[in-house]
């Protein structure tokens, strides 16, 4: 059994706690805090790449928040109608949703899942907002008894570790490590909370591996440690969080989780997108489509727009041209025109999308279904 050592621990307000000593892991059970409050809640990272990258995301939907006082840690979405934006820190959004005094929250995975611990009552709405990518990830020393070392699996059989001289691992991740040892069949670790550079606990003798955030590893290989095969816990990007109970209980949250729902789908699928019109001479606009779809870079979203372009001649009104319309992906954009002007096309013009709106995002429809709805 796997032994963990907390040195600090938070616990939000309105939440009862107990330990389960068969998982050895902390359990909330929340009830809807302040029933009365009228406002929805929304919480986003306080400080750091995370908190700009977040205020970036919204400013590009059209849900720009305003903040009054940059020293205050409320704000608002003038979009969004009695929505109040709450900057805390990530884990604390995640505490205060299991609370209830948040409805509404944006955090990384990690922390999500970290500080969520599996409860139900957490709902990731969007699972990827494509920022704050990172992998959680197992790290030991490239020297010593480890230099032979490439895998969980080898981790795991060294006989070094034993229940008086347990595997030592320095982490902030006290849910997710121990979890994730004891599925990987290693029984003797101990663990010991830590926050800051955790690349310096092997070296300094206080760790025999880490457990952290990991970006590009160029930090671990500069302290002489490496990652192993096995030995990531999850990737991780930031995500669109809500509360159950919120949703299902309090006016306007599920209202809101959908309009934010839809402006980020539609943004975030717009992204590397270009809308590309031409014209092209032909005979009907079938012809013209024909010609098009023959060419697989250039069949869009769902396939072409093509439209009569009329023209006068002697007094007479008529389609000399056809005007097509596209949508191309940035990597295949040059590609697409060449085969373009290839069958015909003229006065290629390009623009970038903004949004891209479906008749029904699908995550929508899982969400309501997650609800019951």
């Amino acid at each position: 059994m796997a032994a963990i050592m907390l040195t600090t621990m938070n616990i939000p307000l309105h939440t009862s706690v107990w330990v389960n000593s068969r998982r050895k892991s902390w359990c909330c059970y929340a009830s809807l805090s302040q029933p009365d409050r009228k406002e929805i809640r929304l919480g986003l990272p306080s400080k750091g790449r995370m908190s700009a990258d977040t205020l970036e995301l919204l400013k590009n939907c059209q849900l720009s928040v305003k903040q009054v006082n940059p020293r205050q840690y409320v704000a608002e979405i003038p979009q969004l109608s009695n929505l109040e934006v709450w900057f805390q820190r990530p884990k604390d959004i995640t505490r205060k949703l299991l609370s209830g005094d948040l409805d509404l929250g944006i955090v990384g995975l990690d922390t999500f899942s970290e500080h969520g611990q599996g409860s139900e009552d957490l709902i990731i709405v969007h699972e990827a907002l494509e920022y704050g990518d990172c992998r959680l990830s197992l790290a030991i020393p490239q020297y010593g008894i480890f230099e032979n070392v490439n895998s969980v699996d080898e981790l795991a059989k060294m006989p070094q570790w034993t229940e008086e001289k347990p595997l030592r691992v320095a982490t902030g991740f006290t849910y997710l490590g121990p979890k994730f040892m004891k599925e990987n069949g290693l029984k003797h670790v101990t663990f010991s909370t830590a926050d800051g550079a955790l690349e310096a606990a092997p070296a300094m003798g206080i760790a025999d591996a880490i457990l952290d955030l990991v970006s590009s590893g160029t930090t671990l290989r500069e302290n002489n440690l490496k990652e192993i095969k096995g030995g990531v816990v999850l990737e991780s990007q930031a995500v669109f969080i809500a509360s159950r109970k919120s949703m299902i209980q309090r006016k306007g949250v599920l209202e809101t989780t959908h309009e934010m729902l839809e402006r980020l789908e539609a943004h975030l699928r717009a992204i590397g997108q270009f809308t590309v019109t031409a014209n092209m001479r032909g005979s009907s606009a079938e012809e013209v489509a024909e010609r098009i779809l023959s060419q697989p870079s250039l069949m869009g979203l769902q396939g072409p727009t093509v439209s009569p372009v009329f023209c006068k001649h002697d007094g007479k009104v008529t389609p000399d041209y056809y005007a097509i319309v596209i949508c191309v992906p940035q990597k295949a954009l040059y590609k697409s025109i060449q085969q373009l002007r290839a069958i015909g096309g003229s006065g290629v013009l390009i623009s970038p999308l903004t949004y891209i709106f479906d008749e029904e995002t699908p995550r929508w429809r899982q969400l309501l279904s997650k609800l019951g709805l």
